[in-house]
């Protein structure tokens, strides 16, 4: 294990980290708690490139922004120190080490060497290279230019490969790449590496880890085009996808843009229950769940293009306020009840209902996520997909599973609602699998003696091990729910007659322009059938009189 190494703070000794005693005084260092930085350079938050971190303190004055404090800071004691530990380190994520090997060594040979002096940007954000560079000494910045401002976003040393997301996707660069120091590179063209991953696989895979974990930086990210979609920032990460704000630029109208981890659309398998998803919930029209507008597949990945929506999920509001009031757990219930009810008859279960897949908007209004893992009723779940903590036994076992599978995971969720917390203890995944097949959840009631007997019933019933004593059906659910709404006097759209109200525009447009709009009338017409709008037309003629 290579030794721990300094952070500028533990360096420059300036105790402006949390806790330290001048951090009251002055204020705590940026370098220190900007965690959008963490893990470059092997250091906390940003404590390894505290030149790129504006406001940081040295020499008791207070710095500038990046590009203001650039040029004096690259002669600091601190930086140079990194630079000469980066140019040393051997970690086993560098690409470098790929080649290294007697085996693999002859292709640099296939390789042309190039230098770059200090300063120079040897790669620009939005151009499409079909090359990628090897570190073979020195280091770069990557530097991302947004809203005319530039960022920082990554820094990189030797070993590391450089604008690699061209070669592996085709897609123009997303940021610049400037050299700190002089560099020798190793250049990578892209004939070479298809060449190359076509009789080694293991080097396609390796680059995929890369990029994926470098599309999920926390730093302010270039605009990407995607199709007739623009992405610009990220707002949700899971373990299968990175969603971005976006919008049809068509349209211009806000959508949130899905895009499946490039590690994971190399799987021919995943990337085929992936666009499933778009799919499945596209045919899915109710608003409780999730709207899918429209699907893209480039760049060798999965975008599915969905609603954009404003809120927090389940989870994070849980975080916030620890537990949620018994009357508005009932009422988020019926929501989730009322979209699983509707995905139930068309013959689909989610198979992964939990906290985080549930989206509470400012309204209250709930959104049910990520039917990705849905199936048709009655699979047999030989992956076990699922999030642990709410599995059903059945799901756990790889048995067939139903309605009754996401009843259970329902259960679960309820109780976390109400408690604050989830039944099981999570500190050993096959602890928690074993509970879940063997052990009833505690009694709700014992922990929070006030709550409703009728709500703590419909926990226990739905989180029964056996499937055969739980609620058969959704419907049988929302029936307990809707009792436990009337006795607490909470007021719901359920059963409510739906009205449907009418709109009229006209489009007046010339007889050249019919093919225009035409493809007008699709796009749009498409979109009003995501949103559950029922577009009618009909033609007018009418004599143009100058």
């Amino acid at each position: 294990m290579p030794p721990e190494k300094l952070n500028c703070w533990e360096f420059m000794r300036c105790e402006r980290a949390p806790g330290g005693e001048k951090a009251a005084e002055i204020g705590e260092c940026p370098a220190a708690t900007d965690t959008s930085f963490d893990g470059i350079n092997c250091g906390k938050n940003a404590g390894r490139i505290c030149w790129a971190v504006a406001g940081t303190c040295c020499g008791g004055k207070v710095q500038g922004t990046f590009a203001e404090k650039r040029s004096s800071c690259t002669g600091c004691d601190f930086y140079l120190t990194v630079q000469a530990e980066e140019g040393t380190s051997d970690y086993s994520h560098k690409f470098l080490n790929y080649f290294a090997n007697d085996e693999k060594r002859p292709l640099l040979e296939l390789m042309t060497c190039q230098l770059v002096k200090s300063g120079e940007r040897f790669i620009h954000q939005g151009e499409i290279q079909n090359k990628a560079y090897i570190i073979q000494r020195g280091s770069c910045l990557l530097i991302v230019e947004k809203d005319q401002k530039l960022f920082p976003v990554g820094h990189l040393g030797r070993g590391d490969i450089v604008g690699e997301r061209s070669v592996l996707t085709g897609e123009p660069q997303g940021a610049y790449a400037e050299a700190e120091t002089d560099m020798e590179l190793w250049v990578l063209e892209k004939s070479l590496f298809d060449d190359i991953s076509k009789e080694d696989p293991e080097l396609i895979d390796f680059l995929t880890e890369i990029v994926a974990s470098r599309f999920d930086s926390r730093r302010p990210m270039a605009d990407r085009v995607i199709g007739k979609y623009l992405a610009s920032d990220i707002i949700g990460r899971g373990a299968f996808s990175i969603v971005y704000k976006g919008l049809n630029t068509a349209l211009s109208m806000p959508v949130a843009i899905k895009m499946l981890r490039h590690n994971l659309a190399m799987d021919s398998g995943f990337i085929g229950g992936f666009r499933n998803e778009a799919k499945t919930i596209a045919s899915l029209n109710h608003d409780n769940i999730i709207r899918v507008y429209d699907i893209e597949e480039r760049f060798r990945t999965v975008f599915i293009i969905e609603e954009l929506i404003e809120g927090e999920s389940l989870k994070d509001l849980l975080a916030r306020l620890r537990s949620i009031p018994p009357k508005l757990a009932v009422g988020y219930l019926i929501q989730i009840c009322a979209g699983l009810e509707y995905g139930h008859n068309k013959g689909i279960i989610h198979r992964d209902i939990n906290a985080a897949n549930v989206f509470v908007q400012h309204n209250d209004r709930l959104k049910i996520l990520d039917f990705g893992l849905a199936c048709p009723i009655g699979t047999e779940d030989f992956a076990s997909l699922g999030t642990v903590a709410y599995m059903a036994p059945e799901q756990i076992t790889s048995e067939a599973l139903d309605q009754r599978t996401d009843i259970y995971a329902l259960g679960i969720t309820a109780f976390e609602m109400v408690m604050g917390r989830r039944p099981f203890p999570e500190d050993d995944v096959k602890t928690l699998m074993d509970m879940h097949l063997n052990s009833d959840i505690p009694d709700p009631k014992k922990l929070r003696p006030n709550l409703p007997e009728l709500l703590r019933e419909f926990i226990l019933k739905c989180c029964r091990r056996d499937p055969a004593e739980r609620y058969q059906n959704i419907t049988q659910a929302l029936e307990v729910l809707n009792q436990l709404a009337e006795d607490l006097d909470l007021k719901t759209d359920n059963g409510s007659i739906e009205k449907l109200n009418r709109a009229s525009f006209f489009l007046v447009y010339r007889g050249e322009q019919q093919q225009v709009l035409k493809q007008f009338m699709e796009t749009i017409g498409a979109q009003a059938k995501s949103l559950g709008i029922s577009l009618k037309s009909a033609e007018f003629f009418e004599e143009l009189r100058p």
